[in-house]
């Protein structure tokens, strides 16, 4: 018999959970009041897709149901499931490793159960991690950005699952910075790096479960594929109009705020700059030593970029670029999450830094920049000093196909908002026009 015990997350979990501020666990997030995650509908009403099985899970702190039980426990304590091996992506299955650190693998010393690493010495899983599993179960909660890599550890999955003939399944959990917003370049596959493994825009409005089918069918991964739907979520909502309290998806995802301005902030990894990790701002706070924080903050309000303020600020990186000297530079604050387009933000705030500081800002590498931005014409455009909006323009065509494409793998609504409708100025693109697609 299993006993009850609380394994590799549960104290963490407990230190790192957080209600994102202006979240209100507990509001209704529909006109019934109903919200099930993936994991729960799994628990309550599909429980034949791993009931007298040995399961496989792929998961991270972010595997919770909605009363914050980790997946691992809720399993491992089942009378009816056999839990056989556990998988970790990018920053570990206690999420507790920094961006791009080596990730081992080990045995759980609470269960025995073997701890695969998917981030270390390889990032699918082998023949040999997959014996004693019948089926491969995958919950992990994803931010939304195409150069996140947990989806790409969810495709590798796949493409191990159908090798070995295994069958996936995926507990689908919101995008948290809603399913209706697309922004950005889509990948040219020239570019295939592992954050960014396929053609699909920076900002992309999908859940895993319906990225998992996009994969699955576009790009001829063939698994047997099965996404058990979250209920009660529908495309207009941020991760803060559900119930759900905010699990930190890897150590520099602290808040929604965070993952909001990330599809653009982000870009500032492939430069010199420091993109504020060591701070408790990541992706908020942008700046180098080089930089005059009051210069860069006024040219940037002068450009009146929809939803958002710039202040100046300083700050000092404890890892990362910079480490340990201060940093001059701002804080993006978001006034109106849906006006918003941090994508196109993220263009202007390293061509401003470009034009302001042509001897010191630089990008980093040959393609880092361009793998993060998915094509190499965007580096070259603002070297050249192209206007960003001419930028933009460009990949408003490959957009509007993969929008059409897109159409066929959704699950889920894009019904209106409450108390908003589509047209409003705070609902922007609402409809047939998400924000960021078309302007």
């Amino acid at each position: 018999m299993k006993k009850k015990v609380s394994i590799l997350l549960s104290a963490a979990l407990v230190a790192s959970v957080m209600t994102t501020a202006g979240a209100s666990p507990g509001n209704a997030p529909n006109k019934d009041g109903e919200f099930k995650l993936g994991v729960d509908v799994l628990m309550e009403d599909e429980l034949e897709l791993v009931e007298g099985k040995n399961v496989g899970l792929i998961t991270n702190p972010t595997g919770v149901d909605q009363e914050l039980n980790n997946i691992v426990d809720v399993l491992f304590e089942h009378p009816d499931v056999e839990l056989t091996a556990l998988y970790g992506p990018e920053h570990g299955i206690r999420g507790d490793a920094q961006a791009g650190e080596y990730v081992e693998s080990y045995i759980d010393e609470q269960t025995g159960l073997p701890v695969y690493s998917l981030y270390g010495e390889t990032r699918q899983p082998t023949e040999e991690m997959l014996e004693d599993v019948d089926v491969l179960l995958y919950d992990i909660q994803d931010v939304g950005t195409r150069f996140y890599t947990y989806i790409y550890t969810m495709a590798y999955v796949m493409e191990a699952a159908e090798e070995y003939d295994i069958p996936v399944v995926v507990l689908d959990r919101p995008n948290p910075i809603n399913g209706e917003a697309v922004e950005g370049p889509v990948l040219d596959p020239d570019f295939e790096s592992f954050v960014g493994l396929y053609p699909i825009p920076l900002r992309h409005g999908m859940t895993s479960g319906e990225l998992a089918y996009f994969f699955n069918e576009e790009f001829d991964i063939n698994a047997d594929l099965s996404v058990v739907e979250m209920e009660g979520w529908e495309r207009w909502m941020y991760y803060d109009d559900t119930p759900l309290h905010w699990v930190l998806q890897s150590p520099n995802m602290p808040t929604l705020d965070t993952a909001l301005v990330y599809p653009g902030a982000a870009l500032i990894e492939g430069t010199n700059a420091s993109e504020g990790r060591g701070t408790t701002k990541p992706f908020e706070l942008l700046g180098a030593p080089f930089v005059n924080s009051t210069e860069l903050a006024a040219e940037l309000n002068a450009l009146e970029l929809p939803g958002v303020t710039f202040r100046a600020a300083s700050f000092t990186p404890t890892i990362s670029k910079h480490q340990g000297t201060l940093s001059n530079g701002v804080q993006i604050h978001i006034e109106d999450r849906d006006a918003f387009q941090p994508v196109e933000t993220g263009l202007h705030i390293v061509q401003t830094m470009l034009e302001l500081y042509p001897n010191e800002f630089e990008f980093l590498g040959t393609n880092f920049f361009d793998n993060l931005i998915g094509n190499s014409y965007v580096r070259e455009d603002l070297l050249n000093g192209v206007p960003a909006d001419e930028i933009i323009a460009k990949w408003q065509d490959e957009l509007d196909d993969f929008m059409d494409v897109r159409a066929d793998y959704l699950l889920y609504e894009s019904n209106d908002a409450p108390g908003r409708s589509p047209g409003s100025p705070d609902h922007p693109g609402r409809g047939n026009n998400p924000p960021g697609h078309g302007n």
